[in-house]
C-alpha cells in the first residue's frame, strides 16, 4: 500500500485539504502524498477504482459527491449508513470502505466555539450530503426541533421537516441557524443564502464555510448581534478523524488544536 492520499470532489481549486492533511501528517511522523482530484460524475466510478488500483490509503470526499460515492463502495460504516453520507474513504486488502467524520468534526467545532444544541430549535440551510451528517449529530444531541431548508422542500431528509427558504420566517423561537450550503464561498463572497431580518431571529450562525473566514451570511449574523463561527475547526477536525482510520491511531486534541492555529494563522493571516 502507498502513502498516497487526496480529496475528490468536482471543483477543488481553493482546497485547504493538502496543507492540513500534510500538517497531521508531519504530527503522526507519516510520509505521504495527499493530491486534489477534481473528477466529473461521470468519472467518479473509475477514478474510486483507479485510487484502489494505485493503492492509495485514503481519500476525502466533498462536494457534490458525497451521497454518490455510496453506490460504488464495497462497506459502509455504521455511522455513515445511518446518515447516509460518506465524506472519508479507506483503501484496504482491496476493499474500499466508507465512513463519516464530518460529523465528529462538526461536534469539535461546536464544542470549540461552547455552542450547546441540546433543547435548541435549529434550522439547518441545504440537504447536501454534509447536512446529513450535522442533522444526525443533532439529534443525536439532544436537539428540541430540526428544520431543514431547501430550493426543493420536497424533498426528504433523515425524516426530518424540509421547508422553503420563504418560510423560515413562519418558525417560531428559532435558537440557531447552520449554514451548509456553498452560498456565500469564494469566490462568490457577496452571496447569502438568508437575508439579515432572517438572522435577526436566531441567536446563534453556524457557516460551514472557511473561504472567506467571515462570510457575508456570518457578518450580517454578527451585526445583529448573533453568536458566530465559521468552519475552518469542522475542516481541520474532520480530517484529522479521516488519518485516524487510515492509520489507525489516535490524535491529542492538543495536535487538532496546534494545527487549526497554523492553519488560521497561514490562511487568513491572524
Amino acid at each position: 500500500m502507498s502513502n498516497l492520499y487526496g480529496l475528490i470532489g468536482e471543483k477543488l481549486g481553493h482546497s485547504l485539504s493538502p496543507e492540513i492533511h500534510s500538517l497531521i501528517l508531519e504530527s503522526i511522523n507519516q510520509k505521504g502524498l495527499f493530491n486534489l482530484f477534481e473528477i466529473k460524475k461521470e468519472n467518479l466510478q473509475t477514478a474510486l477504482y483507479g485510487l484502489r488500483a494505485l493503492e492509495a490509503k485514503g481519500v476525502n470526499v466533498t462536494i457534490p459527491y458525497k451521497i454518490e460515492i455510496m453506490n460504488y463502495l464495497d462497506k459502509i460504516s455504521v455511522e455513515a449508513e445511518k446518515i447516509g453520507a460518506v465524506n472519508t474513504i479507506a483503501f484496504k486488502d482491496g476493499i474500499i470502505t466508507g465512513y463519516n467524520t464530518d460529523y465528529t468534526g462538526f461536534g469539535a467545532a461546536l464544542k470549540k466555539a461552547a455552542i450547546e444544541v441540546r433543547n435548541k430549535r435549529i434550522v439547518i440551510l441545504g440537504t447536501g450530503g454534509v447536512s446529513k451528517a450535522v442533522v444526525q449529530y443533532l439529534i443525536d444531541n439532544e436537539a428540541k426541533d430540526i428544520i431543514c431548508v431547501s430550493r426543493k422542500p420536497e424533498r426528504n431528509l433523515n425524516n426530518i421537516t424540509v421547508i422553503s427558504y420563504g418560510d423560515i420566517i413562519k418558525v417560531a423561537d428559532k435558537d440557531i441557524i447552520i449554514n451548509c450550503t456553498p452560498s456565500g464561498m469564494f469566490p462568490n463572497i457577496e452571496a447569502s443564502p438568508v437575508s439579515k431580518d432572517i438572522l435577526s431571529q436566531f441567536s446563534t450562525a453556524v457557516d460551514l464555510i472557511y473561504n472567506p473566514k467571515e462570510t457575508l451570511f456570518l457578518r450580517n449574523a454578527a451585526e445583529v448581534g448573533l453568536k458566530t463561527q465559521n468552519g475552518l475547526f469542522m475542516l481541520v477536525a474532520q480530517a484529522i478523524g479521516a488519518q485516524e482510520i487510515w492509520n489507525g491511531i489516535r490524535i491529542s486534541n492538543e495536535v487538532a488544536e496546534k494545527i487549526y492555529h497554523k492553519i488560521e494563522s497561514n490562511f487568513y493571516g491572524d
